[in-house]
């Protein structure tokens, strides 16, 4: 993979340790990556291979031990938390296995968490809300709480509220895991479309080869390092 300044996420030389009883564990070594727009990239890895550590860093929820992680042409390793929450806001999208709604809000008030958090609701922002709600085929769940809700219809609204503000980078860990197979083979396929008609990266950490061959990039983390898969 090449690291190019046109690249809206990448990692060089990327290193993380943990603690561990007995001494230390050392997950990611020198591992390198990057994405441009409109490009979606799938991870695979055996459990504990530090998959979710990797998302982690990405999305700067986590620091580096040694490397940097620049989003766009900006290195994220000197930031406050409070700068990278305020900038995550608005460059990052991130869809978890777990949905992580608000359970005493709306399915339109979750997706408008994001543009909550990033302080840019407008009526403007609410119609965007409301059109990706139709988008994901939700549009006449709007007032539906997540309770009420299947697992598919869930992910859907966080997939919404993780493009409302239109995010150059998209980060999604194992969105299906949680999910049957065929609502889990919809949520893949909107992913994908969304990246395609919004031009934004993503990032996708599964276990499934099938929907990590529906990317235009395969990697598996082994080892330590990213290393381009085989079955590509």
């Amino acid at each position: 993979m090449t690291l190019d300044s046109q690249s809206v996420l990448r990692a060089k030389d990327v290193r993380k340790t943990f603690v561990i009883p007995g001494g230390e564990l050392e997950v990611l070594r020198g591992l390198n990556f990057s994405i441009r727009e409109g490009v979606s990239a799938s991870i695979r890895g055996e459990s504990g291979s530090g998959k979710s550590t990797l998302l982690h860093l990405f999305a700067g929820l986590e620091g580096v031990d040694q490397g940097e992680i620049s989003w766009g042409p900006d290195s994220i390793n000197h930031w406050s938390p409070r700068k990278r929450a305020a900038e995550r806001a608005v460059r990052l999208g991130l869809v978890f296995q777990a949905y992580h709604l608000v359970g005493e809000m709306t399915a339109l008030e979750n997706v408008l968490l994001a543009a909550r958090i990033a302080g840019t609701v407008s009526a403007e922002t609410r119609e965007r809300a409301r059109h990706l709600l139709d988008r994901v085929g939700l549009g006449n769940r709007e007032k539906q709480m997540p309770g009420k809700m299947s697992g598919g219809e869930r992910q859907r609204v966080a997939v919404a509220r993780a493009i409302l503000n239109n995010p150059p980078i998209l980060l999604a860990d194992e969105p299906t895991g949680n999910l049957d197979e065929k609502t889990g083979e919809t949520t893949m396929e909107l992913l994908l479309e969304l990246v395609r008609e919004q031009g934004v990266a993503l990032v996708l950490v599964t276990h499934s080869r099938r929907f990590a061959g529906a990317c235009d990039e395969q990697w598996v983390l082994h080892d330590g390092i990213l290393e381009a898969s085989a079955e590509a």
